[in-house]
């Protein structure tokens, strides 16, 4: 409709290429609104484990009845890289082969293994936000300048320079703009939100093997 410029008609009118641009930054939107959703539970989730995992583990309970309860259940986060460190401890001790050499270096290992494991898998889906944040806008600019080259050439073609012709075809192609700053701006926030959430439970992992370390190092030299 002539002089109609809700957001509805805009899209309408606009270009098909530039209502392709709109479709597609409006799907990345509701995406990166998907992803921040499930990374919010997924987080929060994780946390409540570490908390339980950390009340069991200092509760002076035994290491080896923690083991065997959290063995023979799948575990992730803390939980993981603790059954991962334990398994490795008595395989060794399991064995017949009674040298430590090694051991301890192994434990770590399997360790650092767990957590970069756990970080992956807190890291999935966060290089999507990181896309929509940064190409968003370019995006939409390019749909804003395919817009405006379209109402030039439409301006040319009609001779007519007035207001009322130049108007709706650049509300059309800003509208695009618009559209790929709506899902840039959201996606920017979450990422750098979520990686800094990832950074802190990352550290959290690594703070938590470092002491269990010291701890089966302690009993490794007291059997050695």
């Amino acid at each position: 409709m002539e002089g109609d410029f809700s957001l509805i008609a805009l899209f309408w009118q606009a270009h098909w290429v530039v209502k392709g641009v709109m479709l597609g930054l409006i799907t990345c939107s509701v995406w990166v609104w998907a992803i921040a959703i499930d990374k919010l539970f997924l987080y929060s989730r994780t946390r409540r484990s570490m908390d339980r995992f950390e009340q069991a583990f200092w509760s002076g309970e035994s290491i080896e009845e923690l083991y065997r309860v959290l063995s023979a259940k799948p575990t992730q986060s803390m939980a993981a890289c603790f059954v991962a460190a334990m398994r490795e401890w008595k395989r060794s001790f399991e064995g017949h082969a009674r040298s430590f050499a090694g051991l301890q270096m192994r434990i770590e290992k399997v360790m650092n293994v767990s957590i970069a494991r756990e970080v992956e898998r807190l890291e999935r889906r966060l290089l999507v936000l990181a896309t929509v944040g940064s190409a968003g806008p370019f995006v939409g600019l390019f749909g804003t300048v395919w817009g405006i080259m379209t109402s030039f050439q439409a301006i040319a073609g009609s001779k007519n320079t007035s207001l009322a012709v130049v108007a709706p075809g650049i509300a059309e192609a800003l509208f695009a703009t618009a559209i790929g700053l709506i899902a840039a701006i959201p996606a920017t926030i979450f990422y750098n939100k979520f990686s800094s959430e990832v950074n802190r439970q990352a550290q959290r992992l690594e703070g938590f093997a470092d002491e269990f370390s010291a701890i089966l190092s302690r009993q490794i030299d007291e059997r050695g």
